[in-house]
């Protein structure tokens, strides 16, 4: 049986389609994906994304531990409410999960991991504490819902919805958080647009979804969740990197800490092994549909799409793809799609970023 949020009761109500994502039934669209993927562009709209899955890291050492468990360097985090954006690997370098680190204060760090693999992080992180830090509490946070106001008129609309939170959460710049009574709110998001992803108590959800909707925020599903994190270039696990991959191939180098004498788990594998495969960024020139798997011809030799799909705010196809490291930008290339070799150029992502084409 597919596990349900505390909110799946108003996507049913507003005629939701709702599909399997990662175990979870999840809304993929309300009517139109498309619609929704321009709500978020020139508007505001929510997502319910409680489905991903907060954990508490609490107890004296917290942060040594973490210099240890994730490859970006949780020394960034000085200031209260400050969030980092990391990958955590194995030994061999490949990629566990990606996720977003809080610092709260120095015994209290929460982490957000993904959906698809909450119950192997879990594991993971545990078998990692009981080697390297046996006296910290892991603690997932199931009893927290969280929701996904995006758009360039997402703060507005939240102000309105949520008056209370308006004097302690204006002020966050991108990648903050602050705790407001029972609400974590973090200026942080997945489309490429300003916005905010706020934690609540499970029961209160139903409650503030409400308040949105009363505030003129649409709500939007996972398909447009999808296309939007796409044109902004946001990796998604399993498709764009997994545990076969490192974040060096994954266009996620900006997230590893090589440069310190600070040891993680997987650095070693990453200093030692080649650099032969890079992502980047495709733009179809001919006409078609790009989407993952599909194979990428060039000079260098043959690549693959990660993800890929129609851009409506491009309107043109796009995608991610994993090609030999001598490919560059400008380069043209061609991709099979059925029995067909279609032109795309190489181009530098994010496609899209703040409403606003970048290619």
């Amino acid at each position: 049986m597919l596990k349900q949020t505390p909110l799946n009761a108003r996507h049913r109500e507003a005629n939701a389609k709702l599909v399997d994502f990662s175990g979870w039934e999840m809304p993929i669209h309300y009517g139109s994906q498309i619609e929704e993927h321009h709500i978020v562009r020139t508007d505001a709209g929510m997502f319910d994304v409680s489905h991903m899955l907060p954990v508490d890291l609490k107890g004296e050492g917290a942060r040594d531990f973490l210099r240890r468990l994730v490859a970006n360097n949780v020394d960034k985090l000085q200031s209260t409410g400050k969030a980092l954006y990391t990958c955590m690997l194995h030994e061999g370098g490949g990629v566990v999960d990606d996720l977003i680190v809080y610092f709260l204060n120095e015994s209290w760090f929460r982490l957000v991991v993904n959906a698809g693999c909450a119950d192997k992080d879990i594991a993971w992180m545990e078998t990692q504490r009981d080697r390297l830090a046996p006296g910290l509490a892991l603690t997932p946070r199931r009893d927290l819902a969280m929701i996904a106001v995006q758009g360039p008129k997402a703060a507005e609309k939240l102000w309105q919805a949520m008056p209370g939170t308006r004097d302690l959460a204006a002020p966050l710049k991108p990648f903050n958080a602050v705790v407001v009574g029972d609400m974590f709110i973090a200026r942080t998001g997945y489309t490429g647009e300003d916005g905010f992803e706020i934690m609540l108590p499970a029961k209160a959800a139903p409650f503030f979804w409400q308040a949105l909707l009363e505030a003129g925020v649409k709500p939007c599903g996972l398909g447009a969740r999808d296309t939007l994190r796409l044109e902004a270039g946001m990796n998604l696990y399993s498709q764009d990197m997994d545990a076969s991959t490192t974040p060096l191939e994954s266009g996620l180098a900006w997230t590893v800490d090589l440069k310190s004498e600070r040891d993680f788990i997987g650095k070693d594998a990453l200093l030692r092994l080649p650099r032969n495969r890079q992502l980047v960024g495709l733009k179809l020139l001919d006409r078609g549909v790009l989407r993952g798997h599909q194979k990428v011809l060039t000079s260098q030799g043959e690549g693959e799409i990660t993800s890929g799909s129609f851009a409506p705010t491009l309107n043109a196809s796009i995608a991610l793809a994993r090609v030999p490291a001598g490919v560059n930008l400008g380069d043209t290339v061609e991709v099979e799609i059925r029995d067909k070799r279609l032109r795309a150029l190489v181009v530098k992502y994010p496609f899209v970023r703040n409403g606003k084409a970048l290619v």
